[in-house]
Formats: C-alpha cells, structure tokens, sequence
C-alpha cells in the first residue's frame, strides 16, 4: 500500500456509515516491544441497522496479517489503499483485525523517538484526524463514538499511559479500563522510561510526564503546573457546572511534536517546547497557561460533547480558544491576558480572514477528512472566540453559561452540530440565533469601523460619527474612549448595525486626543484611527495606563501599515517614541516582530532603528527580570555583530542578564543571518546542547548561513527530512534579507519541489513547512504562483497555501511602492539586515 492510495473518507461516504453502524466498543491490543514495528489486534463490536449491507473498516500504514468478520476469515489481499470491504453484515456483528505497522517519525500514528541525549526510546499516539487507523483497525470519523479498552505489552522498565486510568498487572503488560464512548480520533497513549510527577486536585489525579533527559526542568515547573491546572480545573468546574467527566489528567510533555497540544481524554500532549529549559519570560508563562487551559476546556467542548463532522472544527477550537483567554485572567494569573488575545490571536484571525482562503467559521463544505485539516486556522480559533465573546454579552453571561450547561447535559458523550448549539442556546435566551449565526458564523470577512470627525477653529472635536464599511453590515456592540495626553479618558458605549451613526459625548475634546473605536476589543472588526489621533499617538500611548487598549491601538496600526494606510517612516516614528514604554511582553513581541519581519526584512525600515529601539527597552527593564530578557531578545533578532560577539563571549552584558543556553542559540542564530559565524560554530553549540531542542536550533542556524552549500544541504531538509520540526525550522530560516543571490535559484525550485514538500508529512506538519519555505521575499515567485495556481489538478491544499502566499507578497509589493521615498534599495540591504 502506498500513501498516493490512501482515500480521504468524504462526508457523504461518513453519513451513510453512521446511518448504517452503532458501534458497541472497541478493544485494542498493542504490542510495542519492537524496535521498528508494533503489531496492532483490534475486536470492535458494532451492530448495523440493515441486514446484508456493506460498509468498509479503516487500515492506514501498516500490513494486513488477519482480519475475521463474525467468525468468518478475510482474505488481507481485500484492503483497497486504507479501506477494508465488510459485506454480509449481521444486526450484532465482531471484527477481528491484526496488523503489523512501522513507528512513525512524522508526528503521526505511533512516533517512535530516540532521545539523543541518553539513546532511550520514547513512543507517543497521534491520532488526529484520520490517523487512528494507523495505529489501530477502526471507523474513524468523529461521530461513531465507543468505548475503547486498551492493553499494552511494552518492555518492563517502561511506563505505559492512556486515556483512562491503568497499571501494569504483569511485567511489561498493562491494561486501562474502558474509556467513556469517545470519537477515535481522540485516542493516544504513551509507552517508554518517562519521567512521572503525580498530584491530585479535587479528587482527580494529575499527572506530568516528561523524557527522563528533561526530568530536572519539570521537576522545577511542577508546582507552577500543578498550581495552575488546578485553578482552570476550579474554574471550569464553576463556569460549566459538569465536573471533569474523565478519570485522571495527564499532561505530557513530548518530543517532536508538529503542533501546540492536543487534547485527548485524560491524556493531553504538547509539545515539549512548553518545559522550559532556560528562563521564561511571562509572556511565555501566559501563553503556556492559556494552552493548557485551552486543552482543559477541550476535555468539555470537544471531547465530553464531540463535533458531528470536520465542519464544526469550531465548536472545539472556538469554544476552547475563549475559554482559555477568559480563563487566564478570571483565575487572576494573568490579568492582563485579553491584550496578548488582541494582538496575538485576534490579529491572527484577521490575517486569516482577508486571504484568498477565507472561509466561515461554521464553513458548510467541508466535502472530507483532508479539507478539514486546512480549517485549523485564526478563523476557526480566533475569529470563533471572538464571535463567541459577542455572543455572551448579547444574551448576557449568565445566559451563556446556562446554555452551555443545558449544552453538556443534552448531548453528554454524543455528537452535536451548530444547528444543535443554537438550538440550545436560543431555547435559554428566549430567542432566535439564527440571524446572528448567518451574520457572525456562515459568512466571510471583517467589518472596519472608521471615525469621521469634525473640528472647531481651535482643533477640539465638534461632532463624531462612525462608519462601518464591509459587507455583510454585522452589529457591533462595543465603546470608544477618548484617551487624552493630560491622562483624562472620556469613554461611551455603543452600538452599530448600519452602515453610520453619530456618537454623543465627546464635543471638546481637546487636540492630542486619541479616539478609540472598540475599546475593550467588544468586537470583531477592524479599527481605524483618524488623523488627529494618530498624530497624537507618539504623546499618548507611551502613558496609557490600559494594557487592553494600547494592544488594539497597536493593532489598528500595525494594519494601517499593512493596507498601505500608514508610511513605514510614520510607523517607525512612533515605534521610537512609544514601544520602549510598553509594558505588556507578549504586546511588545508583537509588535517588534511585525517592524523586523514585515518592514525591516524587506527593507521599508533600518534594522538599525529597531536595535536602538530595543536597547532602549533593554536600558529601562529591571535587572534579572522576566522584561530584561524579553528585551534581550528582541535586541539579539536585530542587533548587529559587534554587541553579539560580545554577548556571546559574556561581555558587556547588561546588570543581571546571563547568556543561558536559549540565548546563545539566539545569538548565534543572528550571527548565521549576518555571515559572522559558521558551521564550526554551530557544530560547537550542537556538543554544548545535544539535545532535540538544540538540533532543532541548530538546523534553523544552518538554514540561515549565506553560503551555498548552507543553502543546498538546507533544502534537501525542507524537502525531505521527515522530522517535522527541524523541517520546520529549516523553511522559517532559509529566505534572508542580504542573501538573494545565493537564495534565487531555489524561487524556481519552490514551485518544483513544492508538492514533494507536502508529500509523505504528517498533514499538519506539511503544510507549516510549505507555507514557511515559500520564497516571500523575490517577486519572481507571483507568475511562477499564478501558474501552478491555474493548474486544474493541483493539490486543494497546496493551492490554498500558494494562493495565500501570492497574496501576502503581492500586499508587501504594494506597500514597496506606495512607500518607495521609505525603503531601503536592495543594494544596502546587507548592511541594514
């Protein structure tokens, strides 16, 4: 069986099943005591409502050995790619399949990892979305729920976790008890010598796992994780009014892992970047927060009440994304958390939603499994979190919540839809939601709110109006304040449904006064600023006490620059003026990563002026603090080589701030960029840190040397590695500012390569690695785009990458030009990098 053979399970294909099938349970068998291959049994009992039908199991991956339908053998030659017929079925029916399948090493199925540090193996499931087939014989799509009761034969020393509760009963044999009826894509399991902390909260037992290389860095987080998994716990428990409907909570820490987390029952894996080996700055220790409370929420929202098709990816992402925003702050961890959301995720949602390859966040055709995975997207999390923040203040909270509530009890271990939600929701509000879910859900795009002011002789504002622009026209439920330079606020709530209404309350205001629309980010929409505000911007914001309304501020500009709106140089200006002062880490990130890789990158600002930026911010930051190292950082990105040689030699430093072993790899990273350290170096580095995460800095570094045989021995990784993260790191790292001569032959080999880049990854992994290598930097890549993209067989996920990837280069020529008296010529570029 090949990959290019394996068939996408359609919706249509997914209907017919579940009206066909019941499944009663599963019962998997696996063992994982091979050093290549693991064999797989699997026994599902499922009844089928018509007599004599058939329907097909599903296989992935690995060789038929036996298969046996109600006592009758199978010929294994009957598996068609990744689909085994069944025909003749009875009312009660029994599957026995045996398998043999090979260890992944692209983050799907069973991964197999060798700890490079001490050689020990480690082996973790991943079976999202369609991928539990790989590991194990089954209906796989989300809205055939069963029990599933997993035994395990593994070497002696290991420990084996699942999703529910288990022990060993024999050496190297391990049995869990039955699961609840979960959606097959949820399970997972972990075997190997993992190092285990053990808690209990509320009468759930906690777990964290980590490899035993990483044992001292968990053991000093584990009371910070314990601490903070217990206040979500609390949280949630208050919120939804459903106790944790598992019977333990693992979170385990995993290498190699392609995306953030996923949240299987009981057993939830991130990826192990989130145990910190160096200090973290708060900007990481929220982030990392609100993904743990994101896969806590999912443990409601997804896996207790479970998605009927991939169409409704939003009614686990969306609800989970909210709630682990909302849960941050309202467990007082992270007050501030909701500016990070603005500016982070929320902009992320808007990025998304004005590409070609915008969709709903409640898309109505998703047609299969495949599809399905392009929608993990700012617009399924992001946008729907924002929708969802909406719909609570619309019907109020207490509503929301009681909805929710009657939500979880309605459809407990089932299946539901958008339609079941609204449904619910509507029945607690006393009202129709329809119309809002047209407006908000089932339709595309943003809404801008714009104000148009009016001024008397003296420059105080007469009148205030606010356009919305955009169709569909949406309602808009939020305030605009008035922040003025004396520190006076004059703020007023309200609400548009049209395309213009006029505002009461701010006659006088005064010159050098900034007008907010959608102060407290009430809404989804993009803000505007008039002139007078954006002129008073570099005298307001660096004193603007609200956290919330200087991260929307810094959005409303950030997209004024990217809709050619606002001059790079203007920009620039207030980023001297205003982003030293900027109290919030994750606020200050953003921003500072928009100047370098938007602006600076490209050549529309000096990286010069974003060094003294930086080193200003680093000047003020108190010594030995989570912001002193957030502004080392950031200086490091932009810095030129004289303050790295001598940061990385341990001179000069700042009062306080020691080069640990995440700096070093940064410092020597921007080195690599700027030709001032080489493949010696990075070798030296690699034996300092010799583990995952240092190979994985160490490729990136690779990627980045301006040398042609860097480049060559880069490429052949992006293409081919299947290692998904170093892949990774290699695609963010290969285009350089400075190095277009070296990096133009492969804007061609781009759109030649690209479908092999794709090729054979896990999905996830696959189209990170597209995206990144896409050679955003040279215009020569829009007609070699265009001309893929008008192919008619061309790859749907591929032309959605491509397509995006086009747009995004062609926004960036527009701003070139529109701002050419700004940009750096392409012959200075190396000395402004």
């Amino acid at each position: 069986m090949t990959e290019r053979s394996v068939r996408s399970l359609t919706r249509a294909e997914a209907e017919r099943r579940a009206r066909l099938l019941r499944v009663r349970s599963y019962t998997v068998d696996l063992d994982l005591t091979g050093s290549a291959e693991y064999v797989s049994s699997a026994v599902i009992d499922f009844a089928c409502t018509e007599r004599d039908a058939d329907t097909f199991v599903e296989l992935k991956g690995a060789r038929l050995v036996k298969a046996v339908l109600n006592g009758q053998p199978l010929d294994p030659a009957r598996l068609d790619g990744n689909r085994l017929p069944l025909t003749g079925l009875q009312a009660e029916n029994r599957l026995e399949v045996e398998a043999v399948a090979s260890y992944s090493h692209g983050g799907e199925g069973i991964h197999r990892f060798v700890d490079p540090e001490d050689g020990k193996v480690y082996l973790y499931g991943q079976a999202p979305l369609d991928d539990a087939q790989r590991i194990f014989a089954c209906f796989d799509q989300p809205d055939l729920k069963a029990p599933i009761t997993l035994t395990v034969t593994a070497p002696p020393q290991w420990t084996v976790r699942g999703n529910a509760a288990g022990a060993q009963v024999a050496p190297g044999r391990w049995e869990f008890e039955a699961t609840p009826p979960l959606s097959t894509y949820l399970f997972s399991l972990l075997a190997g010598p993992w190092h285990v902390r053990a808690a209990e909260h509320d009468g759930i037992p906690l777990g964290l796992l980590c490899r035993r290389s990483l044992a001292p860095h968990l053991d000093a987080d584990a009371e910070e994780l314990f601490s903070a998994t217990a206040a979500a716990f609390d949280r949630y428990h208050a919120l939804f009014g459903v106790r944790y409907p598992f019977t333990k909570y693992d979170q385990s820490f995993v290498p190699e892992f392609s995306g953030g987390a996923v949240e299987n029952p009981g057993l939830v894996n991130f990826r192990e970047e989130f145990l910190f080996r160096t200090v973290a700055t708060g900007s990481e220790r929220l982030r990392r927060f609100v993904v743990m409370a994101h896969e806590l929420a999912h443990m409601w929202f997804g896996d207790l009440v479970t998605l009927r098709w991939w169409d409704d990816i939003w009614l686990n992402e969306a609800f989970a994304e909210y709630m682990g925003w909302r849960v941050a702050g309202e467990t007082g961890r992270h007050p501030a958390a909701l500016a990070d959301f603005a500016i982070w995720r929320e902009r992320w949602g808007h990025l998304a939603d004005q590409r070609p390859s915008t969709h709903p966040v409640a898309p109505d055709d998703v047609t299969d499994t495949a599809l399905a995975m392009l929608n993990f997207d700012g617009i399924s999390y992001a946008k729907g979190a924002a929708a969802l923040r909406q719909l609570s203040a619309l019907i109020g909270d207490d509503v929301f919540l009681t909805g929710i509530r009657a939500y979880f009890d309605r459809f407990r271990f089932a299946n539901a839809t958008l339609a079941d939600l609204l449904a619910v929701l509507g029945e607690t509000a006393g009202r129709d939601l329809t119309g809002w879910a047209e407006l908000w859900l089932r339709s595309t795009g943003a809404n801008t709110l714009r104000p148009v002011v009016t001024r008397a002789a003296d420059g105080t504002l007469e009148t205030l109006a606010v356009e919305q622009s955009g169709r569909p026209v949406r309602p808009h439920s939020t305030a605009v304040a008035a922040y003025a330079s004396d520190g006076s606020v004059r703020r007023v709530p309200f609400t548009i449904d049209r395309d213009t209404i006029l505002l009461d309350g701010f006659a006088g205001s005064p010159t050098g006064t900034v007008l907010l629309l959608n102060d407290g980010d009430g809404t989804y929409a993009k803000v505007r600023l008039d002139d007078g505000s954006r002129a008073a911007l570099p005298a307001v914001l660096p004193d603007l006490d609200d956290a919330l309304a200087r991260a929307v501020i810094w959005t409303a500009v950030i997209d004024a620059v990217r809709d050619a709106l606002m001059p790079p140089a203007e920009f620039l200006g207030l980023l001297v003026a205003a982003l030293p002062a900027e109290r919030e880490e994750g606020v200050f990130d953003e921003v500072l990563a928009f100047a370098r890789d938007g602006l600076a990158r490209r050549g529309l600002i000096p990286f010069a002026a974003l060094a003294e930026v930086c080193a200003t911010a680093l000047a003020g930051a108190a010594p030995a603090s989570g912001r002193q190292l957030t502004m080392a950082r950031a200086l490091v990105s932009v810095a030129d080589a004289g303050v790295l040689r001598s940061w990385l030699a341990g001179q000069d430093l700042p009062d306080g701030l020691t080069v640990d072993g995440g700096l070093r790899w940064a410092l020597l990273l921007r080195l690599a960029v700027l030709g001032a350290a080489g493949e010696d170096d990075i070798a030296a580095e690699e034996l300092r840190d010799p583990s995952a995460a240092g190979a994985e800095r160490a490729a990136a570094c690779r990627a980045a040397l301006p040398t042609a045989a860097a480049k060559a021995k880069a490429w052949d990784v992006l293409v081919g590695d299947e290692r998904p993260r170093i892949a990774m790191a290699t695609a963010a790292n290969f285009w350089q500012p400075g190095q277009e001569k070296l990096t133009d032959p492969y804007v061609e080999r781009y759109f030649a390569d690209v479908p092999a880049i794709l090729a054979g990854r896990y999905a996830l992994a696959g189209l990170q690695v597209v995206r990144f290598s896409f050679p955003q930097y040279d215009t020569r890549a829009l007609p070699l785009a265009d001309d893929m993209l008008a192919r008619a067989d061309l790859d749907s996920s591929l032309r959605r990458e491509l397509g995006d990837g086009a747009d995004e280069l062609r926004r960036w020529i527009r701003l070139a030009e529109n701002s050419s008296g700004a940009v750096v010529e392409a012959t200075d570029r190396r000395s402004t990098r």
